[in-house]
């Protein structure tokens, strides 16, 4: 199942978008019981809504600490 997750979890209290995909709560937490078109329909809409956040996490994701790892090698 394709998902926009990027394991930061953290909701943006102004905009109610989540840091790092830009989904909101009911959003995230309904994700398994979607159709394939409602997913495509929300991941479309997932880079206008990340433009909106205020401000990003300051902590280094999993994902970003193993691509640095690997380019550091």
């Amino acid at each position: 199942m394709e998902t926009p997750c990027i394991l930061i979890c953290s909701i943006d209290d102004k905009t109610g978008y989540c840091f790092g995909c830009g989904r909101t709560r009911a959003e995230i937490g309904g994700w398994m019981t979607y159709s394939d078109e409602e997913r495509r329909l929300i991941m479309s809409a997932l880079p206008a809504r990340l433009d909106t956040v205020e401000r990003r996490p300051r902590r280094e994701t999993r994902r970003s600490r193993m691509a640095r790892d690997r380019t550091s090698l």
